[in-house]
């Protein structure tokens, strides 16, 4: 058996603990060391008793990892990406990978050049209940994909504006959340290729939204709604109805549904539904509940980075991934301001 994967974790805030519990729980990985120049970062290193350094920089004269989990705030991603790839040290960035399109490509393209591996890390994708969603629509049983809704309803307690820069643009829900439910909708049914959207600030009236609606326009020809809202008493979210983050209430209903020309699936649930003996709103309707092992995706995510970095797997979210996702987001926002019909950026 190959020695474990050594990876280090630049930011030790929320997401940055939830990662170092998972490498330190997977038997092929383990925590090098901590990057984070706050009192608390050296603590917890001390406590784990690992090295902890206040930069990249000085880690990288004394502890060179394998890998960097770069979990740092989101304006410092590209440059924490750029120090990885400079120094060729593969990296697992927190999603956003960046919060500039121009900047993510930069990233990436800096990345695919010198051959680093660099992966987005939309957690979600690596859900077992994801992959065996993404298993019956590639193996056609839902056939010619036609629509698909999501929603994201769920209600921001008021001390959650305290915190000033939640007031401001670019902390909505649409930047914040719907880039999860994007980045699965994508990776359920393919590019989208434009958007419309509108968005409000009515209830709270503060410069960021709270609410928009959005309809996409995939590159196969299927049609897609968004609905999200930061301001709604909801069960209907992927935080309520996954149960992946324990934090969270869980309840039993859907947050997206996929509809195809021979079924429609339900998730999170994975009910599937068709007529079993013809096609017609007259016929009966059957549910099937598909079945999957369930798993901590974070988990699965950081077993993924090791198998890159020892060449044994594929990225399930690459940089480029990550940069198309950011991409529908920018053409969301745009699209809301201007009230045009918007094109997604090529990336």
């Amino acid at each position: 058996m190959s020695s474990p994967v050594r990876l280090a974790v630049m930011g030790a805030g929320l997401i940055g603990k939830r990662h170092i519990e998972h490498i330190l729980a997977r038997p092929e990985a383990m925590l090098s060391s901590i990057v984070d120049p706050t009192p608390d970062a050296r603590e917890l290193a001390v406590s784990l008793k690992v090295d902890w350094y206040p930069s990249f920089q000085d880690m990288l004269a004394e502890n060179r990892p394998d890998g960097v989990v770069v979990a740092t705030p989101n304006q410092m991603h590209v440059a924490n990406g750029m120090d990885c790839v400079a120094a060729r040290i593969p990296a697992l960035i927190e999603k956003p990978i960046a919060d500039d399109v121009a900047a993510a490509q930069a990233l990436v393209e800096a990345a695919e050049r010198a051959g680093v591996p660099l992966l987005t890390g939309h957690h979600r994708r690596h859900n077992p209940m994801i992959q065996r969603a993404r298993l019956e629509i590639d193996s056609g049983r839902l056939g010619q994909i036609v629509s698909v809704h999501g929603m994201f309803w769920l209600i921001k307690p008021d001390h959650y504006f305290d915190v000033a820069w939640r007031r401001e643009k670019g902390a909505g829900p649409v930047f914040l959340n719907l880039i999860h439910d994007v980045d699965l909708l994508r990776y359920l049914c393919g590019d989208i290729v434009a958007v419309q959207a509108a968005q409000s600030n009515r209830l709270r009236g503060n410069a960021v939204e709270e609410t928009a609606v959005i309809i996409l326009h995939f590159a196969s020809g299927a049609l897609g709604t968004v609905n999200v809202s930061d301001a709604i008493q909801s069960p209907w979210s992927w935080e309520f109805t996954a149960g992946e983050n324990p934090a969270y209430s869980h309840t039993q209903e859907a947050c997206y549904q996929i509809g195809g020309t021979r079924a429609s699936l339900a998730i999170p649930q994975l009910d599937l539904w068709r007529h079993p003996s013809k096609a017609s709103w007259w016929a009966p309707i059957e549910r099937e509940r598909l079945n999957y092992e369930k798993a901590d995706p974070l988990g699965l995510q950081i077993a993924n980075f090791c198998g890159v970095i020892r060449g044994k797997a594929a990225p399930v979210v690459s940089g480029r991934e990550g940069l198309k996702t950011l991409g529908v987001i920018d053409a969301v926002k745009r699209a809301a301001e201007t009230k045009d019909f918007v094109s997604v950026r090529n990336s």
